[in-house]
């Protein structure tokens, strides 16, 4: 996937996750999402958050929140789940869907992760089919593979993680874990869920994820 195609996938994805919201009822917005700690209603809120932070307050943020960046995102997050409806936030995801603004210090791909994960992070456990669309995955994987920001070739050193659905593989060693890309990605953004639809060293996988 070339770089240019990464916002228009991104404003599709946004907009897919929105149609999703759309049909869920109060209490499946406060049901606990993939991420630890977090309802739905909470990863929405940072779904919108993402392209409304201005360098100024992320600065402010981080001081506030002590130099700790996961607990700047939990803390926004959180804020802004109080502060507005479900509603509201649905609104925002439509009104900024196609919009290039992301958080300081992250690339246009940055993005496209973001909503493609947290899409499943919601979806999953309400029993919703939200699908992934192969080639923004494959953009998507590659770009999670190629940086240290998530610590994904650090956590998962010495396994290969291979899709079944493409032609694609990302790195090396003695153990080999395969399934479609999609899983994939959540694995490699640490959600265990996907464990179910993949073959090959899901044990070690699971070690890694657990540490």
């Amino acid at each position: 996937m070339d770089v240019d195609e990464a916002l228009p996938a991104t404003r599709i994805e946004r907009l897919a996750v929105a149609d999703l919201l759309d049909g869920l009822g109060p209490g499946e917005w406060e049901r606990a999402s993939l991420c630890a700690g977090w309802t739905v209603h909470d990863v929405v809120a940072h779904m919108t958050w993402v392209t409304r932070l201005s360098l100024r307050s992320a600065v402010v943020g981080l001081v506030r929140a002590r130099g700790d960046l996961d607990r700047l995102i939990a803390g926004s997050a959180r804020e802004r789940a109080a502060r507005y409806a479900p509603e509201e936030l649905v609104g925002q995801l439509r009104e900024t869907a196609a919009s290039p603004r992301r958080p300081p210090g992250t690339t246009v791909w940055d993005p496209l992760v973001d909503v493609l994960v947290h899409g499943q992070d919601v979806a999953r456990p309400l029993g919703r089919e939200l699908v992934m669309p192969l080639r923004p995955v494959l953009g998507a994987l590659t770009h999670v593979w190629s940086t240290s920001t998530y610590g994904t070739p650090e956590r998962f050193a010495g396994i290969r993680f291979r899709a079944t659905d493409a032609d694609w593989s990302a790195g090396h060693g003695g153990h080999e874990v395969s399934g479609p890309a999609g899983d994939l990605l959540l694995l490699s953004t640490g959600r265990a869920v996907a464990l179910d639809a993949v073959q090959g060293a899901g044990d070690e996988v699971r070690r890694r994820l657990d540490a």
